[in-house]
């Protein structure tokens, strides 16, 4: 059976009294004689209706509308009364489409306005950064000022597990780290300082190196990358299982029972660990010392036991500091996680990176000020 579109073709029909009745299915069956029609029909001045045409959809509507012109058109809508609801809408609808100005051509930006561009908003990140750490390190503050004067609320078997965790699991790493780290100073020594006759100095090298920078900011990297990573993993794999909501919902505090063990197990441990580190240090300059410029252990104990302990202390107050923002960070970081792996994995490598970053720049601040107080 033939189609309503294919039964009633397009017309356009000019009364007696003048006007002119658009009559007919103007729809896609009929594209091709709809086209051919008004290619050969000039637009006519006398009044045009529209509630004559029997089946209208978009593909016509379009063709009367580059037929008529779209001020026509409207002009037309604002004028029939007698046109159907939904066919006033759709249009409505087309000439508002057809308004539409082309998007702008995108503007051409020079390289030097985007490397400005890029520099403005890392620093913007950068410092809306820092004011979440801020926040989080007065938040952690609060709770840990909170609870000190409270034994009830001490997490004291939370706190020697992340010891274990942090401290002790991580003396094998830290030891054969600086003890390479140690060789490899006293070679570079000997090779340097060999060329002026002067391999004695090696052994004053290798203490100063590392009770001063080597000893703690090996072990508080190796914790940025071991233990910050950690955290971040475990706070943000509880928070992607909601289990911090759960303990919200019993009345915890996830600050107190997670954040608080885990800043005061590092405050603890990387002391202990710079020490470790820089007695592996110093084992690993006195085998090479002892192999490659004969020199003997007591020649060698004796060199040490004149560097004053000054030194060592120095780099020993650095740790509660690097200690803390590392924990702080990566506690932060793990808070941070929006609940999927994608986000546990990203958050896990800011924090690294973010804490091998603090560690850096504070031991920079902390060389500039101890130079300038002549320490």
């Amino acid at each position: 059976m033939p189609s309503t579109a294919q039964e009633s073709p397009p017309q356009i029909t000019r009364e007696q009294d003048g006007r002119v009745l658009l009559q007919g299915n103007w729809t896609l069956p009929q594209h091709a004689a709809l086209k051919a029609m008004l290619a050969r029909t000039e637009v006519p001045a006398a009044d045009i209706r529209l509630h004559t045409i029997s089946a209208l959809d978009t593909a016509g509507a379009a063709q009367l509308a580059n037929w008529l012109g779209i001020e026509r058109l409207e002009q037309m809508l604002a004028q029939e009364t007698e046109l159907q609801p939904e066919r006033r809408a759709l249009l409505q609808t087309l000439t508002r489409a057809l308004k539409r100005e082309p998007p702008p051509k995108a503007e051409r930006i020079s390289p030097i306005r985007q490397a400005l561009t890029l520099l403005g908003q890392q620093t913007e990140q950068l410092g809306r950064h820092f004011w979440q750490l801020s926040g989080f390190i007065g938040l952690v503050l609060q709770s840990l000022f909170g609870i000190l004067l409270r034994p009830s609320r001490w997490r004291i078997t939370a706190l020697v597990n992340q010891i274990h965790q942090t401290g002790l699991d991580a003396v094998p790493i830290v030891a054969l780290l600086t003890f390479l780290v140690g060789a490899v100073v006293a070679f570079l020594g000997a090779t340097v300082l060999g060329e002026f006759g002067a391999e004695i100095y090696t052994v004053n090298l290798v203490a100063y190196a590392f009770l001063r920078e080597f000893g703690v900011i090996l072990a508080a990297i190796l914790l940025a990358g071991r233990t910050a990573s950690a955290f971040t993993a475990q706070i943000g794999s509880m928070k992607a299982n909601e289990e911090l909501d759960a303990l919200r919902t019993l009345g915890l505090n996830p600050i107190e029972l997670l954040v608080i063990p885990r800043v005061l197990a590092l405050l603890i441990t990387l002391p202990l660990l710079t020490f470790v580190a820089v007695m592996s240090g110093l084992i690993g300059g006195a085998l090479v010392s002892l192999v490659s410029l004969d020199i003997p252990i007591s020649q060698y104990l004796g060199i040490l036991a004149d560097v004053p302990i000054k030194h060592y202390v120095v780099g020993l107050v650095k740790a509660p500091i690097f200690a803390f923002v590392v924990a702080v960070i990566g506690c932060m970081e793990g808070f941070k996680v929006s609940g999927s792996a994608e986000s546990v994995g990203r958050h896990t490598t800011s924090s690294v990176v973010q804490s091998i970053f603090m560690v850096i720049l504070l031991d920079a601040v902390a060389a500039l000020f101890f130079m300038e107080m002549g320490w």
